[in-house]
């Protein structure tokens, strides 16, 4: 089902519950991006994926939304993304961007009362992060 109207504007009821918490670009960004890549693959399972990919080049999940990279940077968010997608053994961070400085890291995972932050490396803080946005997700949708 396209997830944009005949004017290219995102459909709020069509997208996931976190981009519709979302801002406009993110939701856009999504729409547009699923929408080519069911035309192109014909597998709505497959434009899910790839709208998804989309969205995290741009965008960082943080809590129960999308917001846009730190500094409005664009690019891979984890190492799955940066060798080649859903091809990849390597670990995806669920949408946080663990390309980020640990300094920013540390700053979302102060947003969301991540307990222990201060001494966590930088991957602890991303394993951190991506539990606390599943924890404030799952509460969202409840």
């Amino acid at each position: 089902m396209p997830k944009t109207t005949k004017t290219g504007k995102a459909k709020q009821a069509e997208l996931p519950s976190t981009l519709q918490r979302s801002n406009k670009h993110a939701q856009q960004t999504f729409a547009k991006a699923h929408d080519s890549a069911a035309e192109q693959y014909g597998d709505p399972g497959r434009a899910h994926q790839v709208a998804f990919a989309a969205v995290k080049h741009t965008h960082e999940k943080v809590g129960d939304h999308w917001e846009p990279k730190e500094g409005g940077k664009k690019g891979p968010s984890d190492a799955r993304a940066e060798e080649g997608g859903r091809n990849s053994s390597a670990e995806t961070a669920g949408g946080v961007d663990a390309n980020a400085s640990k300094k920013h890291l540390a700053d979302i995972a102060k947003r969301l009362d991540v307990r222990g932050r201060s001494r966590m490396t930088k991957e602890q803080l991303v394993e951190a992060i991506q539990k606390a946005n599943d924890r404030e997700t799952a509460k969202a949708r409840s």
